[in-house]
């Protein structure tokens, strides 16, 4: 009886060891490719009729909670011309709840201008599993070329994956 009760005690304190283990979901080394869409008139600013916006974004989490993030995406907007984005930008990820904050800057591409946009972004990871998120967020694009015309803000939803 007793060696059955040993033999039952080290089986626990293993598996609560090796589950102590597992990494956490933003833990540093981590990988990011993620994609999303905007626009649907969920978003607002003043010289902008119908918009949406595809763009895919890969990352690197250098520290806990801390990513590092490339972005190349598309504006197709109903009247207007068509742009192309590519941009940089930094997250945090707060560990407790899965919400996060962005901050990075954008390179805004079309046939008759070109805008330097920073942007703001507060959003929520949902884990699906252990590798696949939901990620609705807010966010806000400062433009530099024209603040009042192009400076806008909108809801966004993505899906993203973190891997090793």
């Amino acid at each position: 009886m007793k060696k059955i009760l040993l033999t039952m005690l080290c089986g626990l304190m293993f598996s609560v060891a090796s589950q102590a283990q597992d990494r956490l979901p933003f833990a540093k080394d981590k990988f990011y490719a993620g994609a999303s869409l905007s626009g649907f008139d969920l978003n607002w600013n003043k010289n902008q009729d119908w918009h949406m916006n595809v763009a895919a974004k890969c990352g690197y989490l250098f520290e806990d909670d801390w990513m590092v993030t490339t972005t190349l995406g598309y504006d197709w907007y109903k009247v207007g011309d068509k742009t192309l984005v590519a941009g940089a930008g930094l997250r945090y990820y707060i560990e407790q709840n899965g919400l996060f904050l962005g901050a990075g800057a954008n390179y805004q591409h079309n046939a008759t201008y070109d805008d330097f946009v920073p942007n703001f972004e507060v959003g929520y990871a949902y884990f699906l599993n252990r590798t696949v998120t939901l990620e609705p967020s807010v966010y806000y694009n400062m433009s530099l070329k024209d603040h009042v015309n192009y400076s806008g803000f909108g809801l966004r939803i993505g899906i993203g994956i973190y891997f090793e």
